[in-house]
């Protein structure tokens, strides 16, 4: 099958907005099974309303899953990304309640190629909205992406 997306089809500056998920009780008792973190906070209902956040937390690291999986499924990437690189300069700015709507607003920071031709490396940086429009976590994901050949 024919390449049908490249790196070189962003440019740096571009935004890209995904669809929103609402954070239900599901997504919270599925990530505490799968990840083995049943810290109160995000599980016992009792503990979490003595807390300043008066109820409970969803999960950081679930938070940071269901942005990259949102912007997986939005296909603006198509088929242009090859690896994962990492990422840096996360934080998460403000609590993720059950009941939550979140969505992602993805900018391309940074292009650089790389000594492989046809292959180029970029930055994006996520910012996770929530239902009011409030950032509740960003950070700098960091990909691999096809090239063009230039020649």
């Amino acid at each position: 099958m024919a390449q049908q997306k490249y790196g070189d089809d962003f440019n740096v500056g571009d935004v890209y907005e995904t669809q929103a998920i609402t954070v239900t009780e599901t997504h919270v008792v599925n990530w505490a099974s799968l990840t083995m973190d049943f810290y109160p906070l995000h599980m016992d209902k009792e503990y979490a309303a003595k807390t300043p956040f008066g109820e409970r937390l969803a999960h950081g690291p679930l938070i940071f899953g269901l942005a990259v999986g949102l912007a997986g499924i939005s296909g603006f990437g198509g088929d242009a990304v090859i690896a994962w690189l990492g990422t840096d300069d996360m934080r998460m700015t403000a609590p993720v309640k059950i009941g939550d709507t979140i969505r992602v607003l993805a900018e391309v920071r940074a292009k650089k190629s790389t000594s492989k031709p046809g292959r180029e490396v970029q930055t994006w940086r996520y910012t996770v909205k929530n239902q009011r429009d409030e950032p509740v976590m960003a950070f700098d994901y960091t990909m691999m992406f096809h090239a063009r050949i230039q020649g």
